[in-house]
């Protein structure tokens, strides 16, 4: 009887090995210039890092050729999604995750939870622009008071991930924008003018 082998490595791990093995050292020292700051930057690019994901889901990776089912999935996502300290980490986890795995809170937790712009943009392109709910937290999350110009960041973009694929109500967002704009943070001052500007041209007779 033919036994199926056992993994050298946890998926964790194969993952982990994968970020190490693509590694980029000229641009994660470019990144480091440019104040993306992590204790732990391997300098993948977007497209790298999608690709691990997807080997990590069809059981392609190099050190693990096992095919996750969703407990195994769901659980890998959240602790590369805890592992603040690595820039890939934080990044993938998002790719393995659908929409279907977080209810309301789950959405809030992760889109609250952003470091960094690049992390907010990854997280609500990649996943939280499909979600149900998306609308109703990303509003709640950009004008409550206690909200941290990252946070805020973070729902801006989530909205304007809705807007772009029809999924957004243009006046409420138009207002998100302008009370945001108002403000004049550095941070989401760049995203109430691309907000504004793709709602000027929706709008356009």
């Amino acid at each position: 009887m033919i036994q199926e082998r056992t993994p050298s490595f946890s998926l964790m791990q194969a993952v982990k090995r994968r970020f190490f093995a693509m590694r980029n050292g000229d641009l994660a020292a470019q990144m480091a210039k440019g104040g993306i700051t992590y204790r732990i930057n391997f300098g993948l690019n977007l497209p790298q890092i999608s690709d691990i994901a997807r080997a990590a889901l069809s059981g392609a990776l190099p050190d693990n050729s096992h095919i996750p089912d969703d407990d195994e999935r769901r659980a890998l996502a959240r602790l590369l999604w805890e592992n603040t300290t690595t820039r890939e980490s934080r990044l993938i986890a998002p790719m393995l995750l659908t929409p279907a795995d977080l209810d309301a809170d789950g959405v809030l937790a992760m889109l609250a939870g952003t470091g960094t712009t690049e992390e907010a943009d990854v997280l609500c392109h990649k996943l939280l622009r499909n979600h149900p709910d998306a609308a109703k937290i990303a509003a709640a999350l950009a004008t409550a008071p206690e909200s941290t110009d990252i946070q805020r960041y973070a729902a801006l973009r989530l909205m304007m991930n809705l807007l772009a694929c029809g999924k957004a109500d243009i006046s409420a967002t138009g207002a998100a924008a302008s009370a945001e704009s108002s403000r004049g943070c550095c941070l989401t001052a760049p995203l109430c003018r691309q907000i504004t500007a793709e709602i000027d041209f929706l709008t356009e007779k």
